[in-house]
């Protein structure tokens, strides 16, 4: 079984072609649509979504597509973000570089949702936004960006203004990928860890989710299938429960028969996007960022 759980885990991270590349460049019907970063290769856009009855100081979520860091694109999460927003979120999609279009490493992924979070916390009063409540979210690679930003310390972008916080206030993850390094009783053999480095473009402890589980780490939900054969489920109960023996707040919901992407929208007449968006909604009310 341990074997067979990091052959797969390691099979999404060293798979270019996890999510096949399409609809890019995204064409988004936002409320407003903003340049937070300019690469050599491409100029970072977020889609923003506003909800109805805006209060100026509106809790934020900010999006991450999948696509195994090589692929994808932000339009997978429109639907989610026209959700949240009907129910009084700024929602918000997030471009960040990818390696089929910028040949970038996973290392600049993590900077740049990085950079997404911290641009929103400092472009708050602009956009309406309690700044003390900003979720990061996304789905599978997408979803180790959005961890990635509320744990791993490292990969900040040196030229940003550091006293502005990168971290979320919550994180709401979809079949996300939250280990990239080998754990206690997980050992992961060279040749593995050797691709994972170059895939990452660093060593794949720094860009690990859970190896950087603390205390203080944020209010977490997580939805994962119990038959994903890219992300096994056993890694996100092993982060689940990391979390509550810290004493963090953390809710896993596993879903019987359902593989990875199975949130989607459009998938299965959206049962599971629909029972993932009211298990969404009832913990952002638990923790306080929606009434």
């Amino acid at each position: 079984m341990k074997k067979l759980l990091f052959v797969l885990l390691f099979s999404f991270f060293l798979n270019p072609n996890t999510i096949a590349q399409s609809n890019y460049p995204p064409k988004i019907n936002s409320d407003k649509t903003i340049i937070f970063k300019k690469t050599e290769t491409v100029d970072l856009k977020l889609w923003v979504f506003n909800p109805k009855q805006a209060t100026g100081k509106d809790p934020a979520i900010v999006f991450f597509f999948g696509g195994g860091w090589h692929a994808g694109t932000p339009t997978q999460f429109i639907e989610q973000a026209k959700f949240l927003s009907s129910r009084g979120m700024v929602s918000i999609i997030a471009d960040y570089r990818v390696f089929s279009r910028d040949k970038i490493r996973a290392k600049f992924c993590i900077s740049d949702a990085k950079s997404a979070i911290r641009w929103v916390r400092k472009n708050a009063k602009n956009l309406g936004i309690d700044e003390n409540k900003i979720v990061s979210s996304g789905g599978s690679a997408g979803g180790h960006l959005a961890a990635a930003t509320g744990t791993v310390p490292y990969f900040d972008e040196e030229f940003e203004d550091q006293s502005i916080s990168s971290k979320p206030n919550a994180m709401i993850l979809f079949n996300p990928g939250l280990i990239t390094s080998s754990i206690d009783g997980f050992p992961i053999n060279d040749e593995r860890l050797k691709n994972t480095r170059i895939r990452i473009g660093d060593d794949p402890i720094k860009a690990s989710p859970y190896h950087y589980i603390n205390k203080n780490t944020v209010p977490t939900i997580i939805f994962h299938g119990l038959n994903d054969k890219t992300i096994p489920y056993q890694t996100v109960e092993l982060y689940d429960k990391k979390m509550k023996e810290l004493g963090n707040i953390s809710e896993l919901h596993l879903y019987e028969g359902e593989d990875h992407g199975f949130f989607n929208y459009g998938r299965n007449s959206n049962i599971a996007f629909d029972d993932t968006m009211d298990k969404t909604y009832r913990f952002l009310k638990k923790i306080k960022f929606l009434e």
